[in-house]
């Protein structure tokens, strides 16, 4: 027996032993390792497992081979994944250091990907060329959602300034909405562009806390007792608004008219969103439950609409709960790739092996998945072919070749 085939076979009986260890009934395609929280004999805590089996992965750019053909954390889950999953390809990790990554979007023009960095109140940036990254744009108003228009524009979800903005190609700023109906938007999470001029967006109530944002004003849901002060660390414009909306995904056209599209009972908390490639469904990711909230929150599950010509949903239904190998895979972004599949960011906790992309088919199937060392909050379609998936997960940024290419700009 060779040395590599010895170490082939150690490693076989560990997996072994991990899936009876916890019980699980897995394939050996989607072998995940033992669940954190344990103890050693002597009582402490063991250390977070990686991802993969022993030895641990080294993701960093010292790190060991980990590619031989396929990556070990590109999971095939139904056959037809195979066709989307690039051979000869690794998962990289780009970039670490920030507190909560969020909002990769990709400008085709500049081939850069920025992405938030919320809690730092700034946007990063990676450039392809030489993989460089730096900071893009501070203060951000603690943006989360980032995309770019079909005219290369870039839009920004903003917490602290709860408003959706748009940076023009002049170096000049515009507030795309701020107000439904007179009242404060909640904090916009996450924005999509259509063909015919309009920006589709998501208004949950997360941006409203002191980490990613600022809290209500005294009484508002967020502060009811009023011991919180918003302005500390604020502009002197900011600070002082109070949660006034319920949760809601809106609709804004060219001429600036803001139009409600899904309502709280429908998708509460509304988090992620795209549009299938023909732009006749609209995918809605309901989060959990946020700060202030007066209902029961998100449900950690995706929703599916038909869009009709005149920018009417009907039809609403759940898409999928997420669950996989009994292990709730909390979606949170989501990209559609050009057959109408869905990459979707995974927030699995604890669970770890399952943190990272999920991808399902149009009708709702998974067939994929991508493990991460860290909970993914967002992902977006890039590089110069659109073929690579970039994943913006907790303190890093990780990049993966598809044999795909994303649906839609930015």
């Amino acid at each position: 027996m060779t040395q590599e085939t010895a170490g082939s076979a150690i490693d076989s009986l560990s997996r072994r032993r991990v899936i009876r260890g916890v019980g699980a009934a897995l394939g050996a395609a989607a072998l995940a390792p033992a669940l954190t929280g344990a103890q050693t004999s002597s009582g402490a805590p063991v250390g977070p497992p990686t991802t993969v089996t022993q030895p641990p992965r080294d993701f960093s750019p010292s790190g060991a081979p980990t590619t031989y053909f396929t990556d070990p954390d590109v999971l095939t889950i139904e056959k037809v994944f195979d066709d989307l999953r690039q051979p000869n390809t690794s998962i990289q990790r780009l970039w670490t250091g920030a507190l909560w990554s969020e909002g990769p979007a990709w400008s085709a023009v500049g081939r850069y990907l920025v992405w938030s960095d919320i809690p730092n109140n700034r946007q990063m940036r990676y450039i392809e060329d030489d993989g460089h990254v730096s900071v893009f744009r501070m203060p951000s108003n603690n943006s989360n959602g980032n995309t770019f228009d079909f005219q290369g524009r870039q839009l920004s979800c903003e917490h602290v300034g709860r408003r959706v903005v748009r940076y023009e190609l002049d170096g000049t700023v515009t507030i795309i909405a701020s107000h439904y109906e007179g009242k404060r938007l909640n904090s916009p999470n996450d924005i999509v562009p259509h063909p015919d001029g309009s920006y589709w967006f998501t208004d949950p109530p997360y941006g409203a806390q002191l980490y990613e944002g600022t809290v209500d004003a005294a009484g508002g849901p967020a502060n009811k007792a009023g011991h919180l002060n918003p302005r500390i660390g604020q502009p002197p414009d900011l600070g002082s608004y109070k949660r006034e909306l319920p949760t809601s995904v809106y609709r804004v056209d060219k001429a600036g008219k803001v139009t409600l599209v899904v309502k709280e009972d429908q998708v509460p908390d509304p988090n992620g969103l795209c549009f299938s490639p023909d732009y006749k469904k609209l995918y809605v990711i309901s989060t959990g439950q946020g700060p202030g909230d007066t209902i029961a929150g998100g449900k950690g599950d995706m929703y599916v609409f038909d869009v009709s010509s005149d920018n009417k949903l009907s039809n609403g239904k759940l898409f999928s709960s997420f669950m996989i190998d009994g292990v709730k895979c909390g979606p949170d972004g989501v990209r559609a790739d050009v057959d109408g599949n869905l990459w979707v960011s995974s927030n699995a906790g604890r669970y770890v092996g399952y943190s990272g992309v999920t991808v399902w088919t149009p009708q709702g199937q998974v067939i994929g998945r991508i493990r991460l060392p860290e909970i993914c909050g967002n992902v977006c379609f890039g590089g110069s072919k659109r073929n690579r998936l970039f994943m913006a997960a907790s303190q890093s940024l990780y990049a993966v070749y598809t044999a795909t290419q994303g649906a839609a700009p930015g």
